[in-house]
């Protein structure tokens, strides 16, 4: 994207974001504000419009309903629960526990005296604008093997709209998502070891945590993995895009998500008129392999389709604030693992080596050829060292079987 492009994109979006906050548009100019978002943040307009010359919609949209009926993702369930969050916000969990054959032996409850320990527990928190079912592969993976709690952040998957935001008009921040990360741990895992494990976002609230529970993590925490993810300086991150481009992006987004969100209704409409060109945009900032798994790509686009433009305009500012640095240091006596894809525009690799830095012990991983999405991505790279993870936290017995349960390239299928 050039300068003069740029200036032009910066000026459509500024446009764009008047004309919805007015209020006075039909549901064409909503879809004119949510392609000057996906303009300004992509620079993607381009391909998609190859696109469009070469596929017809409609051919697209019944590729999109057979990949919708037929793809096998995110259809895994648990026990459901709920935790409520400081602000009376319901937090939505499942839990998949273990099964009795893949416990602990007779020789192993031994070691632990005559009664048999509360088994370990895998807490799994997701990114912005994605739910729990992104960690697909990796508990389908470890389903049986070791107890796990996949949960909704506030505003996301099945949790409430957070209260605070709608009530009260207060903003999100990383701190309270590391509070409801709390209010989940105390309701689905009021006893026994826990391993933390945090994506993007997510694991942003597991840094949270640290900073508002030390104790928390100093009594019962025995693992902690950050994939994909940043302690801070997330407004200096470029997205892949020239000085210029970063420039409109920092000058203008924020404002235009603004008064998106304050005509949610109008701009969902817009929204789905503009599908195909968001579709490459979230496969462009998702993915960096070619061959991945249409179904897969599809899935993500399902998952942040699925978050309101009010949500992701609420959340969007409590990047930009997020520092947790000095809460690392409450994780350099555990085992950490810390894995991110080498081309991940949105938390970029080099965050995940400045956390690293900071915790000489961890195993740090970088996926080549893989973007922000390398849960859905690489799924057996990080289901591997997820598992290794477990194994030394003594999570898993060293006999289980964890399998990296399929691939997501398009050439193979899972299971």
């Amino acid at each position: 994207m050039s300068e003069s492009s740029a200036e032009a994109v910066e000026a459509v979006a500024s446009a764009a974001a008047a004309s919805a906050a007015s209020g006075d548009g039909i549901w064409r100019r909503a879809g004119v504000a949510g392609a000057a978002i996906g303009v300004v943040a992509a620079g993607a307009a381009a391909g998609v419009a190859i696109e469009r010359l070469t596929v017809g919609r409609g051919m697209r949209r019944k590729a999109q309903l057979a990949l919708d009926s037929t793809g096998p993702y995110g259809t895994l369930r648990g026990t459901p629960g709920k935790a409520y969050a400081d602000d009376g916000t319901e937090l939505y969990y499942e839990v998949d526990d273990v099964e009795p054959e893949a416990g602990l032996s007779p020789r192993r409850r031994r070691l632990f005296g005559r009664k048999t320990p509360a088994p370990v527990t895998v807490v799994f928190s997701h990114g912005y604008c994605l739910n729990q079912d992104s960690w697909h592969f990796q508990r389908a993976a470890l389903r049986g093997v070791v107890r796990t709690v996949h949960w909704d952040q506030r505003s996301h998957g099945r949790s409430g709209r957070g209260v605070a935001q709608v009530r009260d008009g207060l903003p999100v921040t990383i701190d309270q998502l590391g509070r409801d990360l709390r209010a989940v741990i105390d309701a689905a895992v009021p006893e026994g070891p826990v391993v933390l494990v945090g994506h993007s976002m997510g694991g942003m609230t597991v840094m949270a945590l640290a900073a508002h529970c030390p104790e928390l993590i100093r009594e019962r925490v025995v693992a902690v993995a950050l994939v994909g993810t940043s302690s801070g300086r997330l407004g200096e991150v470029n997205f892949g895009l020239p000085v210029a481009g970063v420039n409109a992006v920092r000058r203008v987004l924020p404002g235009v998500l603004k008064a998106l969100g304050q005509q949610a209704a109008l701009v969902e409409r817009g929204r789905r008129a503009t599908a195909d060109l968001f579709a490459g945009i979230i496969k462009r900032y998702s993915f960096a392999s070619r061959d991945v798994d249409p179904a897969v790509a599809r899935f993500a686009e399902r998952m942040i389709e699925g978050t309101p433009i009010d949500v992701v305009a609420e959340f969007y500012p409590a990047f930009t604030e997020h520092d947790k640095t000095e809460a690392l240091p409450t994780f350099a006596e555990l085992p950490v693992l810390v894995l991110a894809g080498v081309k991940d525009l949105v938390t970029p690799s080099e965050h995940s080596e400045a956390i690293a830095d900071l915790l000489p012990d961890a195993e740090l991983v970088l996926v080549p050829d893989a973007g922000h999405l390398v849960v859905l991505e690489h799924p057996e790279v990080v289901t591997d060292r997820l598992a290794d993870l477990l194994t030394r936290a003594g999570a898993v017995p060293a006999g289980a079987t964890v399998t990296g349960y399929g691939s997501a390239s398009s050439t193979a299928r899972p299971g």
